[in-house]
């Protein structure tokens, strides 16, 4: 089973408190990424998508998991695309100042070093970076290969 965490979704409820300051954003992923690891501890294979700027607090919550657990997806974005892409206005907001603290545009990005994998979504559709998503966790043997079931000749 899968369960999703998703930092919007996740902001307005147990994260509702936290804003945008460095030390929030550092809160915001410190506590998402203890519930992650209670419920991967239950069994559950868990999908966290969130902006998480700093290295450091990837790295926190790559060592709450056993190693292999944890796999760092870089959802590799040119600002000016992200900013393209934006159907919440968000980015138009933080340029005007009505959002401080906002990643890439008055808060830092640290690129990860090393993920797992990267996908590059100006040369990916969505479908495309899905597809390789799936191939990783698969032949990293965290997946196991999809094969639909049909009846058998003559079945009623």
């Amino acid at each position: 089973m899968t369960y999703l965490l998703d930092g919007d979704n996740v902001r307005h409820g147990l994260n509702k408190d936290l804003g945008f300051t460095d030390a929030d954003r550092v809160e915001n992923i410190r506590r998402v990424a203890e519930v992650a690891r209670l419920m991967v501890d239950s069994g559950l294979v868990v999908l966290v998508s969130f902006i998480s700027p700093f290295r450091s607090e990837r790295l926190m919550a790559r060592e709450l998991v056993a190693e292999g657990e944890f796999v760092e997806i870089f959802v590799d974005t040119p600002l000016a695309v992200a900013e393209a892409r934006d159907v919440k206005g968000l980015y138009a907001k933080a340029r005007r100042g009505e959002i401080k603290n906002f990643t890439g545009i008055d808060s830092d990005y640290e690129m990860p070093e090393k993920p797992e994998l990267s996908l590059d979504t100006t040369k990916l559709s969505p479908e495309e970076a899905a597809q390789k998503i799936i191939a990783y966790l698969t032949n990293a043997g965290r997946l196991t290969p999809y094969i639909p079931v049909t009846d058998p000749p003559g079945f009623q």
